[in-house]
């Protein structure tokens, strides 16, 4: 399924990476001419690709230290600038950067490329040389932002290569993901629940990390929200559910719990009422602290995340935030991104297996068929039954990725999966879920996971790869641990324990 954005526009709408272009002036107008026209031309060429999801603009040839401390000035203050790709065209003397970079404070990718994809041998000329000189120029550029401490993404190759768009695209939505968690609000109903640890957290470090603002509201805020919602809404809202999803009998037109989905779709209603004017774009629920609410949200929440919103259950606002920011980097890919758990094993016969599921709230933007919409007791909670979207996740390859608080610090930790489905159907199973195989095995992954303290919480994403989660990593500067076909046990530990010496002598003695 392909997923949705929290309103009608792209996630990406407004958002820019602007091209910065570096040379200087001892070669003459004629050359910085040149020099201008092949940076638009790579520019452009970047702006026509599909891979990458934001507008490309192409700045100004900059040849001064004061125009580029301007214009990096002028990227850090504007909302639209959610990144910026530097390119020495010529030879420019990286000390002219040095207190533009350090006023930058956006995502920096490096593009070392050249106009010219083949050297024209017979005519190649010291002209010629003194105008392509990126071989020379950004590694005097590199120097300087290694000197700087500056964490970014290098590319390597001409615009024409599909390797060299892509590595573009991924950390474009990489600097799109880290751009909509700095500005993202997070309602947090309820506290977490009691006596678990791994939901807990520094929220005023998280913000200073991440952006993100985390704040909570009583659960009977929401529920005055809920009992505001008209009838007639209430009308609309059940007959969508009637013609998107395979409704059970007893929730349909004159079944016996019919009520029960009216009573759902108010809450999904109440919460769009409270998120929306809100500026909210994720929120957590907790069935320990419902309030009024006659059920515990299910398929609103999962109709929420399918539109966008970062959620996480049993207030874990760490995960919730995370959905935000993988769902704005999955944007418009195949595949979704859900609010995720690791439940339990099948360790045989055959290939182990991990089952992932939740109570109800998994987002169906992973779904491989039309889900259905049910309703079963819950045990827990203490309130009528919930509604809920039951299916089995696509399968394909996808990861599921963690943020863990380690007090000192925050760690992302990734394990790349391969999503199976059921080995037999789960005709008992009364929640939606995902079946999957660990790469390189489950024991080594589940090891190397319980090693790096990953959370039992994730997200689930069949959209995004490890390339992304990786740019996205290095912009919030906090750790990836990632658990993939390459992973053995000791050599996890150990670059977990060098990483722990890394992060900790870049925070100062």
């Amino acid at each position: 399924m392909t997923p949705t954005a929290m309103t009608d526009r792209s996630p990406f709408a407004g958002m820019e990476l602007w091209f910065l272009t570096g040379s200087q002036d001892m070669y003459g107008e004629e050359t910085l001419q040149q020099v201008a026209a092949q940076a638009r031309d790579v520019a452009e060429a970047l702006d026509r690709a599909e891979q990458i999801p934001v507008r490309i603009v192409s700045e100004p040839v900059l040849t001064s230290a004061a125009a580029i401390r301007r214009l990096c000035y002028q990227a850090a203050q504007d909302d639209r600038c959610i990144g910026v790709i530097a390119w020495m065209h010529t030879f420019s003397p990286a000390k002219m950067w040095i207190t533009g970079l350090q006023v930058l404070g956006k995502p920096l990718l490096h593009l070392h490329t050249q106009a010219n994809r083949s050297l024209p041998w017979s005519t190649i000329d010291m002209d010629f040389m003194n105008l392509n000189q990126a071989a020379h120029g950004d590694r005097e550029f590199a120097y300087v932002q290694t000197r700087l401490g500056l964490e970014r993404k290098t590319v390597f190759g001409h615009v024409e290569d599909p390797g060299v768009v892509s590595a573009v695209g991924a950390w474009a939505r990489a600097a799109a993901g880290s751009h909509a968690l700095r500005n993202l609000r997070l309602a947090r109903f309820g506290d977490n629940m009691r006596n678990v640890a791994v939901t807990e957290g520094d929220k005023v470090e998280a913000e200073a990390r991440f952006g993100v603002a985390v704040d909570t509201w009583g659960v009977n805020d929401l529920v005055a929200k809920v009992e505001q919602v008209s009838d007639a809404a209430v009308d609309s809202l059940v007959a969508e559910y009637d013609s998107r999803y395979e409704v059970a009998a007893i929730l349909r037109p004159n079944g016996e719990r019919r009520q029960s989905l009216r009573v759902a779709a108010a809450i999904e209603l109440g919460l769009r009422a409270f998120l929306e004017p809100g500026g909210f774009g994720a929120f957590t629920t907790n069935f320990e602290d419902l309030g009024a609410l006659r059920q515990l949200p299910g398929i609103a929440v999962q109709r929420l995340m399918a539109d966008g919103y970062g959620f996480g259950g049993e207030g874990d606002w760490k995960t919730s935030a995370l959905l935000r920011a993988v769902k704005v980097m999955g944007y418009g890919l195949p595949g979704g991104a859900s609010f995720m758990e690791d439940y339990t094993y099948h360790l045989g016969p055959g290939v182990p297996k991990t089952l992932g599921a939740h109570m109800l709230e998994v987002c169906p933007s992973i779904a491989g068929d039309r889900p259905s919409c049910e309703l079963h007791p819950l045990s827990i909670g203490g309130r009528e039954d919930p509604v809920r979207l039951v299916f089995d996740a696509s399968p394909g390859p996808a990861l599921t990725v963690g943020m863990a608080d380690l007090g000192s610090r925050f760690r992302l930790v990734a394990s790349v999966i391969d999503t199976v489905g059921p080995d037999e159907p789960l005709p008992e199973l009364p929640v939606a879920r995902a079946v999957w195989t660990s790469r390189p095995d489950l024991a080594t992954a589940a090891r190397s996971w319980l090693s790096a303290g990953g959370p039992h919480h994730t997200v689930y994403s069949s959209a995004i790869n490890p390339e992304i989660l990786d740019d996205f990593a290095t912009m919030a500067d906090v750790e990836l641990a990632l658990i993939d076909e390459r992973t053995t046990v000791p050599g996890f530990r150990q670059a977990l324990r060098w990483n722990a010496a890394w992060f900790h002598l870049k925070q100062g003695l």
